[in-house]
Order: C-alpha cells, then structure tokens, then sequence
C-alpha cells in the first residue's frame, strides 16, 4: 500500500523546497507534499534566509494544547512555515508570553508578524493563560474551539459539547483535505479514531489508550519488565524480552488499529478513507494495513481552516 504522508508547507522555490520530495499525497491547496520531517528539521514555507521570517508577513499562531505536548505553528494562508513542539506544563501568563516571544524571535519574527491566535485545549485549566499571553505579549486575541465557534460541519453524537476540541479540529482538517466519509486516528496519550459521514457530518467515534500509555501501565504493573524504547522490533518473535515487549506494543497496536478501522467501515461505510496524525502515526503506518494517508500535523491545518472561518 502506498501511503501519503504530509510534511511542512514548502513555497516553490523556497530553500530546501526540491529535497523535501518523496510523499504522494497532496496538501489543502492542492500542492505536492514532500517526505515526513521532524519538529526540529522543519524549515520556513515562504522563500527567504533560514531562519528568518520576513516582516510584513501577517501570519496566524495556532495553537494545539494537548495532555502530554503543545503544539504550535505559524500559517500563513493555510500554509504551514514554522511548527514548535513544547511540553503541557502549568505556566504563568508572563512565562508563556515570554516563550512564545522567544520562539518568534529564533525566526527573525515578532508579535507585528503575527496577526491572529487560536487554540484548541484539552486541559481547562491552561486555557486561560494561552488567552491571556497571546492578548498581553502578542496583542492579538486567541480564538479558543469550542461552543459558539463555526465548524461548518454538524456534530450527530448525543452530547456534542462532550466531544474533544482536538477531535472536532481534525474532523474539519480530513473534509477540507479530501472530503467524507473518513476515519482520522490521532496517536496522541489517548488514540482516538474520529469519524465523519458522507455528507461530512462528525458521527462519533473511539478512545483507546495511546501507545506510551500502554507501555508505562506495563512497565510499572510488573516487576521485572523493563521500559523499551517505542521501535518496530527486527522480528515478530523477540529473541529478548526486549524485543518481544516491542513486539507486543508495536503489532499489537497496529492490529488494534485495523480491526477498530474495519469495524467502523462496516458501520461508516466501506470506502472511508483513514487518515492517521500524532506522535506515533509514521512508525505505525509501516505496519498498519488500513492506514492510507499520514499528516502529522493535521490539528495545526484543522486550526488555520477554523481561524479562516471566524476572522
């Protein structure tokens, strides 16, 4: 199976623009996507110096706080040209103004650069001081997902407002990206699978524990398993204990995924396309069977096509 996987947003042109080729799948504005990069490598979509991102750009900051990491990225027309991955710790109004300034400053960028803000959180309590920051340091006011914001896709479950704000984000990203019915799977602490209908409809969908979470419950409820690191292991059958806890988790894991995917198309319908983002969603798409596209940073895309919609 050929799967497409989405990277940073590269203008024609831009440095590094002709290396990132590889990937099959296509972007929002319908441009190739080059092979999957890592936070750290990402370079800049707009043509000028590394480094530096030219004033007069006005970008959007998206925002995806999430129970483990927080995401975030600098869109400029629905395109991608920076991402920053930081942990979800509690900070101060001032100490999170203050790293998001830091991290604008690395780019040769400042808050006359960025002319909106929006976030989608997972963790209540922190939704106040990414409102706050980006209002004191950045002097735009953050748009926050969830009641009253325009999706323009109904939400057919029995207590819509029960649904996560990164789920209802990514749902929005898979139409805009190719339309429904689709299964987007999240690899995130939980993994979640997220469907949408024909007529692009969010209809519900599944929690499962995420892959870290699995391996920490099985670390710290035996006494003699160690902790492994997340890898395909170079068999099925693991000659040490090492490789057979790798075993367990990463085809275990894959076999949860296909089997969740095939009884949701019985349901959803057989041509549902899955789309897979997270942490984990490129080292399982090596072995998954049903997974068909891979984009890593569909959340921060989900985002930018909600901030269009609400300017």
């Amino acid at each position: 199976m050929t799967i497409a996987v989405a990277s940073p947003d590269r203008a024609p042109g831009s440095p590094g623009a002709a290396a990132a080729g590889g990937g099959t799948g296509r972007g929002l504005e319908g441009k190739p996507w080059g092979g999957p990069r890592s936070s750290d490598e990402i370079g800049l979509a707009i043509p000028r110096p590394p480094g530096e991102v030219t004033r007069g750009f006005h970008m959007v900051l998206v925002i995806d706080v999430g129970n483990t990491n927080t995401m975030l990225g600098l869109l400029d027309e629905q395109r991608i040209v920076q991402t920053w991955r930081i942990s979800t710790v509690a900070r101060t109004t001032d100490e999170l103004g203050g790293l998001l300034l830091q991290l604008l400053a690395n780019r040769g960028a400042g808050p006359s650069d960025v002319d909106g803000a929006i976030c989608c959180c997972v963790v209540p309590s922190l939704v106040y001081t990414v409102e706050k920051a980006c209002l004191r340091y950045l002097s735009v006011e953050c748009l926050r997902v969830g009641r009253g914001i325009k999706t323009g896709m109904p939400i057919h479950t029995d207590n819509p407002r029960e649904v996560g704000a990164d789920r209802i984000v990514n749902a929005v990203a898979a139409i805009e990206r190719g339309g429904g019915p689709v299964i987007v799977v999240d690899f995130g602490t939980a993994t979640t699978f997220d469907c949408v209908d024909a007529r692009h409809a969010y209809v519900g969908g599944v929690i499962a524990p995420g892959l870290r979470i699995s391996e920490e419950a099985l670390f710290d409820r035996t006494a003699q398993l160690p902790r492994v690191e997340l890898q395909r292991p170079p068999s099925v059958i693991g000659r040490n204990t090492v490789n057979a806890v790798q075993s367990g988790l990463f085809y275990g894991y894959a076999g949860l995924v296909d089997s969740v995917v095939d009884r949701i198309r019985g349901e959803l319908g057989a041509d549902a396309r899955v789309v897979a983002t997270g942490g984990y969603a490129n080292l399982l798409a090596t072995v998954s069977e049903r997974i068909e596209e891979v984009d890593v940073y569909l959340t921060l895309r989900g985002l930018g096509v909600l901030h269009a919609r609400n300017r």
